[in-house]
């Protein structure tokens, strides 16, 4: 074996890892992949001989990546991914480990819608530093900051986060049990019903691409969600809903004739819905991989 056949083989054995990071950093499966073919490249340019930790190097490396790539989109005056859905990982029963390792630590949708709403180096220190630990020592020159100025931000993401992330409960057979509540609900068309299964609070998301004008349609409130009680009926009666994990959360798969229709994620806390997170985009739903639905 060879040099670069050695290096190569133990950057594989980071690719889970630094792919599970730039997710949360770009909420992108494509991007994530990009960002984490560059950090390969990097690290074939690199004198490995100096790096003493390549997991932390190769951490630090698509951090400033993504980061790079988040300032482009801005640059770019592109639709950042806060007015569009993250990309949804959908699986059965179990998942394969890199889609464990995608939404471990209760990475679901509603979290990392949060996280699209932050700017880039608040959402680097928080990403490194609250969900894969590393010091603010390590984070603050890749943001151009001092470690004091690292923490601060990551504590200032902090407090945005736990303000608008729900945090789900974690019995998968308790949120189950809400969702089809929730589901019967919306066959019978029952607004009465949808209000009890409906926290006061509770945020409802839709992204249907092109066909949705302005972006992705936020709805907030008990009532006003439940107000949507024809539409989740038309839903619930033209559909065949599988059960399945969305980011790890009770979910459902719509299918209309057998062709996707929509992909939908609850996140349940105290036995009521917080957030319910519907991705309806042909072109999105065409490119999910549903092979995890296998099992």
């Amino acid at each position: 074996m060879n040099d670069r056949d050695f290096l190569a083989d133990r950057f594989e054995e980071h690719r889970t890892h630094l792919k599970a990071v730039a997710y949360r950093m770009l909420g992108s499966l494509t991007e994530a992949d990009d960002a984490v073919q560059e950090a390969w490249l990097r690290l074939a340019r690199s004198e490995t001989g100096e790096i003493g930790n390549l997991g932390g190097w190769l951490t630090t490396v698509v951090g400033r990546v993504c980061l790079d790539m988040l300032r482009s989109r801005t640059q770019r005056r592109e639709t950042s991914l806060e007015s569009r859905m993250p990309d949804p990982i959908v699986s059965g029963a179990s998942a394969d480990p890199e889609q464990e390792a995608l939404i471990a630590d209760s990475v679901g949708l509603a979290l990392l819608v949060v996280l699209e709403s932050l700017n880039p180096p608040e959402r680097l220190a928080f990403v490194l530093h609250d969900m894969f630990g590393l010091p603010f020592e390590e984070i603050a020159p890749v943001i151009d900051r001092t470690p004091v100025a690292a923490r601060k931000l990551a504590s200032r993401a902090r407090r945005r986060v736990r303000g608008e992330a729900p945090v789900p409960d974690p019995d998968p057979v308790a949120q189950r049990r809400v969702v089809d509540a929730f589901l019967a609900a919306a066959h019978d068309g029952d607004f009465d019903a949808l209000v009890t299964v409906l926290d006061p609070d509770v945020v409802l998301r839709a992204d249907g691409g092109k066909a949705l004008p302005g972006g992705m349609r936020v709805l907030r409130g008990r009532e006003t969600v439940a107000g949507q009680a024809v539409t989740f009926h038309r839903m619930a009666t033209l559909s065949t809903s599988r059960p399945a994990l969305v980011n790890g959360a009770a979910g459902l798969v719509n299918t209309v004739d057998g062709k996707l229709y929509s992909v939908m994620s609850f996140t349940v806390t105290g036995d009521r819905i917080t957030a319910i997170d519907i991705l309806s985009d042909p072109e999105r739903l065409a490119a999910l991989d549903l092979t995890g639905l296998d099992d």
